[in-house]
């Protein structure tokens, strides 16, 4: 596993860069252009749900990642 450190800068800028694409991608196919200018705020209020998801979903996704498709061990 990573450094809890590392683990949590990687959590911050996947749910930015997530809530960013997903906000506006959602926004435009719901509202369309008109939907542009209440991005900024939709966005502020996705980040923080994103993260929060990602904290309670990030280890559970590994486990099953790990079942799944365990890594392989170095040979000797």
């Amino acid at each position: 596993m990573l450094p809890k450190k590392t683990t949590l800068v990687m959590q911050l800028c996947m749910t930015f860069m997530m809530a960013l694409c997903m906000s506006l991608t959602l926004g435009l196919i719901n509202g369309g252009l008109d939907f542009l200018p209440h991005w900024p705020q939709m966005f502020i209020i996705a980040w923080p749900i994103a993260f929060i998801y990602t904290r309670i979903v990030n280890p559970l996704a590994f486990k099953i990642a790990f079942k799944i498709a365990p890594p392989h061990k170095p040979a000797a």
